[in-house]
This record gives C-alpha cells, structure tokens and sequence, in this order.
C-alpha cells in the first residue's frame, strides 16, 4: 500500500534530501574555512580540470545560467581566485583561468571536502564505497547525457 511508504523509502526523495544536506554543509564548511561557497568551489574545480573552458560550457555542466556563471566569475576575479587574458586567435573572446591564489584554494577545498566527507564515508565499508562510487558515476553519465536534451 503507498500510503504506508515512508518519505526514506523513496529514492527520489532521498537522492534530494542527500543532496540538499550535502549541498549545505559543503557551503557552510567552505563559507566557514576558506571564504568561498560551493558554487565557486565547483567553479574552481571545473577551471582546473578543464582550463579553456567556455563560459556556456561551465553553465552546463553546473546547470545554471550563463549569467549566473558570469557573476560568480566577476566576484572570484574581485577577490582574486580567477584571471582573464585574451584569447591570441579571437581577440573578442576572453580566457578564464584560476591564478595561483584560486589554485592553493581549489587544493585546499579539495582536501577539505575529503576531511569534512570522511566521518560519513567511514559509516560504509570498502565494498560499499566502491559500490557508491560506482553508482554514482553512473548516475551522473546517465543524467548528464540525457536530462534537458
């Protein structure tokens, strides 16, 4: 009977109550330690793995606006994180690349996120972990070639 299933009992429900829990304490912990929030830490991330990458790329792949993009840009480049010359073969369009501030703080946001994760990591086995880490590289393939196409 579905009236009886519990709101836990719903994987939807639990993959968004996960990730709103996670999404919040990564912007607490990084607000709190380092001065940026999560999304500039995805921001970062992005940038360093992906260092030519152009601004509708980026609002893709977080799934946010271009403009949106564009204003946390604006703000990391104020505060330092972030830099922009121009590109040799378009001189209209604009490179956005991590300064050596922005890269000490992607390493440490990296190295803070796998300190604050590793007390809830450390609830699973080893089998479980690779099993988490599994499914959710598939998940995100999944989702990432199919959602809003």
């Amino acid at each position: 009977m579905i009236s009886n299933i519990k709101p836990t009992d719903n994987v939807s429900y639990l993959i968004q109550k996960i990730a709103m829990l996670l999404s919040r304490q990564n912007d607490f912990i990084l607000t709190q330690n380092l001065g940026i929030g999560f999304s500039q830490f995805k921001l970062l991330m992005i940038l360093r793995w992906q260092p030519n990458i152009k601004q509708k790329q980026i609002a893709q792949q977080l799934g946010q606006t271009e403009a949106s993009i564009s204003r946390q840009i604006k703000l990391m480049f104020n505060d330092g994180l972030l830099q922009s010359t121009l590109n040799p073969s378009n001189r209209r369009e604009h490179i956005t690349t991590l300064t050596t501030r922005g890269q000490r703080i992607c390493d440490e946001s990296i190295e803070l996120m796998k300190t604050s994760y590793q007390p809830m990591i450390s609830q699973l086995s080893k089998h479980q972990e690779v099993d988490l880490l599994k499914s959710l590289t598939v998940l995100n393939e999944y989702l990432q070639s199919n959602v809003n196409k």
